[in-house]
């Protein structure tokens, strides 16, 4: 019979990963209570410890998705105005016989 894939949110994965990096009690200890295989909360911590210096780097962090996204409408308008331009003077430089090469 195959089995699933589980997939556990982030919070979750931050919860079992602080309680590995406390060392209260053992990754096996802590992989068993929660069904889980000890290598993935190895790596769960290890991404923790890993990232942890991101949460006081300061607003830089923060909102750089809607930074992106407004940006990235921004370019997408200006390659439309853009395109609209290069029509328009081929057409002129056609209508004038003049090459757009």
């Amino acid at each position: 019979m195959k089995s699933t894939r589980r997939r556990h949110d982030p919070e979750f994965k931050a919860k079992i990963a602080l309680e590995a990096l406390r060392g209260i009690r053992t990754i096996q200890e802590i992989a068993r209570e929660h069904d889980l295989h000890p290598v993935q909360v190895s790596d769960w911590k290890k991404q923790l410890q890993g990232s942890a210096g991101l949460i006081f780097s300061g607003p830089k962090v923060v909102g750089t998705e809607d930074q992106s996204e407004r940006e990235r409408v921004q370019l997408h308008s200006k390659i439309g105005e853009l395109a609209v331009h290069v029509d328009f003077l081929k057409k002129k430089c056609k209508q004038l016989g003049l090459s757009t090469e």
